[in-house]
């Protein structure tokens, strides 16, 4: 479908608006302070009544998707790479954009990720997708898993030389954090590319976020937004009509400028298969 068709009827949607259903649904979202965490909050507040959603705490993509498995979520956020590798998947839609962000003190020696090599570094939390691809950069560094909060303590305290953490940007956690900057990871995209595709895409942090001083060109991963098949097409269609009709309030506050929910862009799952329910709301917001 063309984009601009499709925006044009989305927001003609919106503006009208649609019954939902009744029921609540769980979505998995992330850990506290994460972009993960914040958007399922959000989702849950801006739910319309008689739909509730109750977001679900993780340890990210990865538990995310093991919620989904085992039954105890029906939505997940999870990173396009991380559904990759599950079947059985389908999504609602796209719906941001991961910064993958290498983090050290300001004040440290390091310049480049070769300068970590041996050293303690924390490849975030077990069950991320920072986890999945820290594996992938293959960094030969001295492997740690803690959360972010705690990575952030580690770090501080030089028990870790640096942390690997994918969210949006800026994370709150670590925007609150002062003394740390970024090393680039954008030389890791060609070989991350030829491995798994064209999932993995450069992206840039502007110069003034965690005060750095230049734009950090890195590597950014897709969100989605993703169900398991057996999803009622009830439900599958109010999140689609969510998701259009919230788009600009989707957007945790300490984002705003930096990440947005573009409608144009929800229907760009990539090799991850809109569930029928959502590909038929979208078809309807089509005309």
């Amino acid at each position: 479908m063309k984009r601009r068709t499709f925006l044009l009827g989305a927001l003609a949607l919106a503006a009208c608006g649609t019954g939902e259903p009744s029921g609540t649904i769980r979505i998995a979202g992330g850990e506290p302070g994460g972009f993960y965490n914040d958007f399922a909050a959000l989702l849950s507040r801006l739910a319309p009544s008689p739909l509730t959603i109750t977001p679900v705490e993780t340890g990210g993509s990865a538990d995310n998707l093991e919620h989904l498995r085992k039954g105890t979520a029906d939505l997940a956020l999870t990173l396009s790479d991380s559904a990759h590798l599950e079947s059985g998947v389908v999504a609602l839609g796209r719906v941001y954009e991961n910064y993958l962000q290498l983090v050290v003190l300001d004040s440290s020696p390091y310049r480049s990720t070769a300068d970590l090599a041996g050293k303690p570094v924390s490849l975030g939390a077990a069950g991320s997708g920072a986890a999945l691809q820290g594996e992938r950069l293959a960094l030969g560094v001295k492997e740690e898993h803690y959360p972010l909060r705690n990575a952030i303590d580690a770090l501080k305290a030089g028990d870790i030389a640096a942390l690997l953490w994918s969210g949006g940007v800026p994370t709150p956690e670590l925007n609150k954090t002062s003394g740390i900057r970024l090393l680039p990871l954008d030389g890791f995209l060609p070989r991350l590319r030829q491995d798994y595709g064209k999932v993995y895409e450069r992206v840039d942090v502007r110069m003034g976020v965690y005060g750095s001083t230049t734009d950090v060109p890195t590597i950014g991963t897709p969100n989605l937004l993703v169900c398991r098949p057996d999803l009622s097409t009830e439900f599958a269609g109010a999140v689609v009509r969510l998701l259009v009709a919230k788009a600009a309030e989707l957007v945790p506050e300490q984002a705003l400028g930096t990440q947005y929910l573009d409608v144009r862009s929800l229907i760009d799952t990539g090799r991850v298969p809109l569930h029928p329910g959502a590909a038929a709301e979208y078809r309807r917001l089509h005309g």
